[in-house]
């Protein structure tokens, strides 16, 4: 266990001091506790070192918002304690972790293994959504859902201790924590750089896996040169928890096979690894656990070049950040030759060069354009910055006095009018989907 400042992660060792490090990284809504399973048999070989996410597992309230953040304090963790090159597996937000350091700090991965995990994690909008429904109700509502999330019908009703576990995990989460976390997803889009990725790769999936499923698995593979695609038969999102044999055979076979040797910077020469780099035939699980086979590595695409970012491309970031990817996508697609031009100002010059400018966060812009709307009647655009408003973070509470504040200098009847527009979004949006 670990004593933990702002800039680094709550973790624990398992295994032997001498071994080399591998790391399991978690799910969002879930502890280092998802992977007690495989601990046993990885840490015959492997020093295993587990993490838990910020204001996950009693681990200390300090958000951090983009994957980015968490990879920067997993490897000032990691520089504390003298670990330099180590394995990686992890699963979903975990999974995205391992990308990012991939990507931005190859030198320091081995071996990497993607569980449950997608270049791009749904849809920007669902996940500031869920941050919305977590700061105006709190946990429970995500806590009781997340049984149907994580694992298969079958499962659930079968391991009940497990279900009331994963429940009890989310519903003691610091709800702050897990909205930051929610943004990190939100932002996290690596499709284009998949190509980048330059270490032996294991993507592993559930078969039954809604969330982040097969096809976001292939994605992944298609993307990443040296990937190689696992399918589990009857798992959904929390595989290693539904199927833990089936996770710990996949892991010990591609770490034992795939540990990317060292490069000497300072000769030029690469170590030659002492075992064969090709999967290797290991003992079968037990009968009662599901067998899932390393398929081949697939074609590789090649990585797109990436621009630099003009007004407008910066602009329409920002605005599917702000208003949501489906309302972005519903402007752009029913404008035409006529309203082509105007979509395009609006993005440049609204939201590329005033909703980017760093002197006002976005709570403090949508306390504005709340205002604004209020004083200009326009009802129709109040509806959707409304959206917007909580989104950036604003709770129901907040906008209300924002409205009260505009009733009395924009007048009550426009005052009025505002609150019932404001009223009906504020229930649709913070209202828990079953």
């Amino acid at each position: 266990m670990s004593e933990t400042p702002s800039n680094t992660l709550q973790y624990r060792f398992d295994g032997p001091e001498e071994a080399p490090v591998l790391i399991l990284g978690p799910s969002l809504g879930t502890t280092w506790h998802m992977w007690d399973r495989q601990v046993p048999e990885l840490a015959r070989q492997w020093r295993i070192f587990r993490y838990d996410l910020p204001g996950h597992g009693g681990a200390p309230a300090h958000p951090a918002g983009s994957v980015a953040d968490l990879a920067a304090r997993l490897l000032a963790t990691l520089d504390a304690l003298g670990v330099q090159r180590f394995g990686y597996a992890g699963c979903a937000l975990g999974g995205a972790v391992g990308v990012e350091l991939a990507l931005r700090h190859p030198e320091r991965v081995a071996s990497l293994a993607l569980i449950a995990a997608s270049p791009r994690f749904g849809t920007a909008d669902e996940f500031r959504q869920r941050g919305v429904i977590v700061r105006t109700n709190g946990l429970d509502p995500i806590a009781r859902s997340s049984p149907d999330r994580w694992f298969t019908s079958g499962f659930a009703a079968a391991q009940p201790a497990i279900t009331d576990w994963a429940v009890q995990m989310v519903r003691t989460t610091d709800p702050g924590c897990y909205i930051g976390a929610c943004e990190a997803l939100a932002a996290f889009d690596v499709r284009a750089e998949l190509g980048l990725v330059g270490v032996p790769t294991l993507v592993l999936v559930g078969s039954d896996d809604q969330v982040t499923g097969p096809a976001e698995a292939r994605t992944l593979v298609a993307g990443i040169p040296d990937a190689r695609l696992a399918v589990v038969p009857g798992a959904s999102h929390l595989v290693p928890v539904e199927q833990p044999a089936a996770v710990t055979d996949l892991l010990v076979r591609h770490f034992s096979t795939a540990w990317q040797p060292v490069h000497d910077h300072s000769t030029g020469q690469t170590a030659v690894p002492g075992v064969s780099l090709k999967p290797a035939v290991a003992t079968p699980p037990p009968a009662t656990a599901p067998v899932a086979e390393i398929a081949p590595a697939g074609l590789v695409e090649p990585p797109q070049v990436m621009g630099r970012p003009d007004p407008y491309d910066a602009g329409l970031k920002v605005r599917r950040e702000v208003l949501g990817d489906a309302h972005v996508d519903r402007a752009l697609s029913q404008a035409d030759d006529f309203s082509g031009d105007f979509q395009d100002f609006v993005t440049r010059y609204a939201w590329g060069e005033i909703w980017d400018r760093p002197g006002l966060d976005r709570r403090s812009r949508s306390c504005v354009t709340l205002t604004a709307l209020v004083a200009g009647g326009h009802l129709e655009e109040l509806a959707f910055h409304t959206r917007a408003a909580l989104r950036n973070g604003l709770t129901p509470d907040e906008i209300k006095e924002v409205l009260l504040q505009a009733a009395v200098y924009c007048g009550v009847p426009a005052a009025n009018s505002a609150f019932r527009v404001a009223q009906q979004v504020i229930q649709e949006e913070t209202t828990p989907t079953e």
